[in-house]
C-alpha cells in the first residue's frame, strides 16, 4: 500500500468540505434539558458552555455566566446527551454478492474516498467516536491522521489495522496462507501496532461472511489466542476477538481478551465467566435480526450468506438476551455503518432499540451507546458523557430517550469538539 495514494485522496476531500465547519470557539447551548446518565434526575433549562473542543461549564439557566462573544445555540425543547459511540464499525466494508462484484479491484485512492465519505455520512448521523476492529489496506489509519489534522470530517476513530486471519479461517481466501501458530500471529499483532493500531483483532471462530467453517466452531488455537493477547498487552493494545464459540470465547476470557464480537451462540456459562472476568460483548445484533434483512437484500447477498445469517438469528437473540441477565459488559457496535438505513433509521439507532426489546431499560441502552464504549476504550475520562473538562461532542434530540430509546431516531443536532456539524433547526 502507498500511503500517498491515501493521503492524496483525503487532501481531495478535504477542499469545500470543510467550510460548513468553522473552528471551535466559544458556544452555548441554552435551554436544552441535560439527560444524567447516572439515572439522577435531568437538568432542564440548561446552559452547556462549550469552549474550544471541551465543555466548560453546564448548569441551570442563570447559573452559569455566558460570554457575550459566544454563540447561542437554542436549545429549548430538545435533549442533550453525549455524541454516540459504535464499537464495530468497518469504513471499508466489503460483504459478499453484488457489493463484492461493484468494488472488486478498488484502489486504494477509491477505498480512501469511499471511507472519507462515510466517515462524513456517520458523523451527520450522530455517531463522534467509533472503533474498527479489522479494516482494509490501513486506510482508516490514514483517514484517522486526516480527522484529526482537521483535513476531513469524521467522528474519533480507535483502529485495529488489519484483521489477524488465520489459513482457512474467518475471512480467509480459499488457498491463500495466513498467519498461524503463535509466532506468525505475534508478528502480524505487533506490525498492526507498528502502524498505529491501538487494537488488534483476530477471528477465533466461523463467522456469516465466510461460507466455510461452522460459525460456532473454534477454529483458532488456545496458543495462537494466548499468544496474541500477550504481544499486543505488552505494547499497551487491547485485543476483539470475533466469535461465534462459546468454546473459543471461554480460552479467549482466560487469556486476557477485552473484548468479545457478536458473540452469536454464547451460553450462560461463559457469559457468567465474561462477567466476572469484566470483558466486554459488542453484540452486533442488528445484523441478524429479521427487521434488518432489507439491507442485505438491497446489498446483493448472496443465498449462502443469507442462509447462514439466518440459521444464527434465534440464536444470536438468546445470547443477547441472556448478557443482559447476566449483567455481562454491553458496548454498542454493529458490523454495519453506523449511518446505514434499517428499519427506518439508522443500523446504531436500531441496535440500541434491540437492546431494550432483549431486556435493557432506555437508561442502560443510552449508557451502551455512550459512556459503556467509552470505558471499554479507556476513553472516559475525556468523553462519552457530558461533563466539565470533557470533549464537546453532544447531540440533540426532540424527545426523552429515558422515556423511550426510540427519541434517537429523532437526532437534529450534532456538535463533535466543539464545531457544529449538524443543525437541522438552523436550516
Amino acid at each position: 500500500m502507498n500511503s500517498k495514494h491515501f493521503v492524496s485522496a483525503l487532501m481531495l476531500v478535504a477542499q469545500g468540505v470543510l467550510a460548513g465547519a468553522a473552528d471551535a470557539a466559544v458556544t452555548a447551548l441554552v435551554g436544552g434539558t441535560v439527560v444524567d446518565l447516572g439515572g439522577g434526575p435531568a437538568l432542564e433549562d440548561a446552559v452547556v458552555l462549550v469552549d474550544g473542543d471541551r465543555i466548560s461549564a453546564i448548569g441551570a439557566r442563570g447559573t452559569v455566566d455566558i460570554p457575550a462573544e459566544a454563540e447561542r445555540v437554542d436549545a429549548a425543547g430538545k435533549w442533550l446527551v453525549p455524541g454516540l459511540m459504535n464499537m464495530h464499525v468497518h469504513l471499508g466494508l466489503v460483504l459478499p454478492g453484488k457489493m463484492a462484484a461493484e468494488l472488486a479491484g478498488e484502489t486504494d485512492a477509491a477505498l480512501a474516498l469511499r471511507m472519507a465519505a462515510a466517515a462524513r455520512e456517520i458523523l451527520q448521523a450522530g455517531v463522534t467516536t467509533i472503533r474498527t476492529p479489522g479494516d482494509t489496506r490501513h486506510a482508516e489509519l490514514a483517514l484517522d491522521r486526516s480527522i484529526r489534522k482537521g483535513e476531513s470530517q469524521g467522528p474519533r476513530i480507535h483502529a485495529a489495522g488489519e484483521a489477524l486471519v488465520i489459513t482457512g479461517g474467518h475471512g480467509s481466501e480459499p488457498g491463500v496462507l495466513y498467519a498461524d501458530g503463535p509466532d506468525e500471529l505475534t508478528k502480524a499483532a505487533r506490525q498492526q501496532i507498528s502502524l498505529g493500531a491501538k487494537w488488534v483483532k483476530i477471528l477465533i471462530s466461523g463467522g456469516i461472511a465466510t461460507d466455510g467453517g461452522a460459525i460456532a466452531e473454534a477454529l483458532m488455537t488456545p496458543e495462537e489466542i494466548n499468544a496474541v493477547v500477550d504481544a499486543a498487552h505488552r505494547f499497551g493494545a487491547k485485543v476483539a476477538a470475533h466469535s461465534g464459540s462459546s468454546a473459543a470465547t471461554s480460552v479467549a476470557v482466560d487469556a486476557g481478551i477485552d473484548s468479545v464480537e457478536h458473540g452469536y451462540t454464547l451460553d450462560r456459562k461463559v457469559l457468567r465467566k465474561m462477567h466476572k472476568a469484566g470483558t466486554w460483548l459488542v453484540p452486533t445484533i442488528v445484523v441478524s435480526q429479521p427487521a434488518t434483512a432489507p439491507f442485505f437484500e438491497r446489498i446483493g447477498s448472496p443465498q449462502w450468506y443469507l442462509d447462514r445469517r439466518n440459521s444464527v438469528g434465534k440464536l444470536h437473540w438468546e445470547a443477547l438476551k441472556t448478557a443482559i441477565e447476566e449483567d455481562v459488559n454491553i458496548a454498542l457496535g454493529t458490523d454495519q455503518l453506523p449511518h446505514e438505513p434499517n428499519d427506518g433509521t439508522t443500523a446504531t439507532v436500531r441496535e440500541a432499540e434491540y437492546y431494550v426489546e432483549a431486556g435493557m431499560t432506555p437508561l442502560d441502552a443510552l449508557r451502551a451507546a455512550t459512556i459503556e464504549p467509552a470505558r471499554m476504550l479507556g476513553a472516559d475520562d475525556e468523553s462519552g458523557s457530558l461533563a466539565v473538562g470533557k470533549y464537546a461532542d453532544i447531540v440533540a434530540l426532540r424527545a426523552d430517550p429515558l422515556a423511550d430509546i426510540g427519541a434517537l431516531r429523532t437526532i437534529n443536532f450534532v456538535m463533535k469538539g466543539g464545531i457544529v456539524y449538524r443543525n437541522d433547526d438552523a436550516r
